[in-house]
């Protein structure tokens, strides 16, 4: 898909993240969130993982990047021992002189849909706001209060989706980590 239904009156194109040059979406993070963002706990879980290509998008207006979703490989190591791949869901970074114009929401139901067809929609997490992903994605804290996480946390923002959520404890890291001894 990469036209997109207009937003704020403009047609905004959805690209797969990588046609865009990374410098570009880095900039766009920085812009979004500050440089300060590598620090944050959600850094954290998703380590030196590789973001889904297949569920990454940029949109661009008129040549322009004003918006991106990335996507990550993350599991949840349970304290029973079984482990289940999940998928990150974010950043959803905005420029921002462009937010609160539906750019964001555009992007999530494009890596939303994007997962469906991935057959990847059964175990979505997230780090967010619970009102606006409950309210708008159906994502909810209830499976996550004994998640623990490489970093602090408020635990009513640590959001799921999907009927492959398991409701145990155990930890969330990167898909690709070592198994946690002792």
């Amino acid at each position: 898909m990469n036209a997109s239904p207009p937003v704020a009156g403009i047609a905004i194109e959805l690209l797969p993240i990588g046609s865009v040059p990374a410098e570009q979406v880095e900039a766009l993070l920085d812009r979004a969130f500050g440089p300060e963002r590598h620090a944050r706990t959600a850094y954290k879980v998703r380590g030196d993982a590789i973001a889904l290509p297949q569920l990454s998008f940029a949109a661009i207006d008129g040549g322009m990047l004003i918006g991106t979703i990335q996507c990550w490989p993350v599991s949840l190591r349970g304290d029973d021992g079984a482990t289940t791949p999940l998928v990150m869901v974010g950043p959803v970074a905005v420029a921002p002189d462009r937010q609160g114009s539906g750019i964001g929401r555009l992007l999530i139901h494009r890596a939303l849909d994007a997962a469906q067809d991935a057959g990847l929609s059964h175990a979505l997490m997230l780090i967010g706001d619970p009102e606006y992903y409950g309210r708008f994605f159906g994502f909810a804290a209830t499976a996550t209060g004994d998640w623990r996480l490489p970093g602090p946390v408020e635990r009513h923002r640590l959001l799921a989706r999907g009927d492959g959520i398991p409701a145990v404890a155990g930890d969330l890291g990167p898909a690709d980590r070592p198994a946690r001894t002792g």
